[in-house]
């Protein structure tokens, strides 16, 4: 009977987890989606419907069409792909380095060096001191801006120190009696072992450089430094205002004003989708290395 009731209710239970994470992915999922089709919608037939959308309506590319032939937008792409892939790399190189040394249990002034750097989580220098170290150190208007400021994020390095705090002293142990030193055991031993760890960070980096427009708006005057996020907010605020960007697509001035409905589906789509295609390949450490650095960190 208790094993009966105990079934019941762990029925009941899986039950209910079940419907309240459909509900949670329905509402997670249905924005992107009335976003695609929005997209993909006839801009006459858009502008007049109201409500939840749950197809296309009709079928145009118009909006791509006027946010694809924008001149720089090729340009912010190859951009984008500059700065997240080498500031990825340069970001989770400095963190492990980082978090190697504070994992390390001989590390002298261990813990004063692991409160400075959690200070740094809350308090920070602000706007204008960070602008001008950044163009004092000669930094303003290059590259560099977008990479050399935000190296390490304290967060992502308590995440990974907690990764390597979990690795087996006995594989240091055993990597030093064979001469190891400390580049060799963290590159060849603490890396490959905590790989969840690592693909979690290497995430987290990557949508960060992604996403990033702010500190492009701040230290970059040349547009052809520009990130793919940066210009694209200036195609969305140039429809808004005067429609420059669509009067490059041949329609008249009816047509244009409904253009401007799409713009925005158009632009977030064009900016959302390739970072989607990264999740998947870490999908599967998402959770082991997240949960691994909430618990032992």
């Amino acid at each position: 009977m208790l094993n009966r009731k105990g079934s019941l209710g762990e029925a009941a239970f899986d039950t209910f987890n079940y419907v309240l994470l459909t509900v949670i992915g329905i509402v997670c999922l249905y924005p992107m989606l009335h976003v695609l089709f929005a997209s993909f919608s006839e801009p006459a037939l858009l502008s007049r419907h109201s409500g939840l959308l749950f197809r296309p309506l009709g079928f145009s590319l118009v909006g791509y069409e006027v946010v694809l032939q924008n001149p720089n937008i090729w340009t912010g792409y190859l951009n984008t792909l500059f700065y997240v892939t080498v500031g990825t790399v340069l970001n989770v190189l400095m963190t492990a380095l980082g978090a190697y040394a504070l994992s390390r249990k001989n590390l002298m002034l261990k813990k004063p060096l692991a409160i400075m750097t959690v200070f740094t989580m809350y308090f920070g220098g602000g706007l204008i001191p960070n602008f001008l170290l950044v163009k004092n150190i000669g930094l303003y208007d290059t590259r560099l801006a977008l990479i050399i400021p935000g190296l390490i994020a304290t967060y992502n390095m308590i995440v990974m120190r907690a990764g390597f705090a979990a690795v087996p002293d006995g594989l240091e142990e055993s990597a030093k009696i064979d001469g190891a030193n400390d580049f060799t055991i963290l590159f060849r031993i603490i890396l490959p072992v905590a790989k969840a760890t690592v693909a979690v960070i290497v995430l987290f980096y990557a949508v960060g450089h992604w996403n990033a427009w702010f500190n492009a708006v701040l230290y970059l005057q040349d547009r052809g430094l520009y990130p793919l996020q940066l210009l694209l907010r200036e195609i969305l605020i140039a429809n808004s205002a005067s429609g420059n960007t669509v009067e490059s697509v041949a329609m008249n001035e009816d047509d244009r004003s409904l253009v401007y409905v799409l713009i925005k589906y158009c632009t977030i789509i064009v900016a959302t989708v390739p970072i989607l295609f990264i999740y998947p390949f870490c999908q599967k450490y998402f959770v082991k290395g997240v949960m691994l650095g909430s618990m032992k960190g």
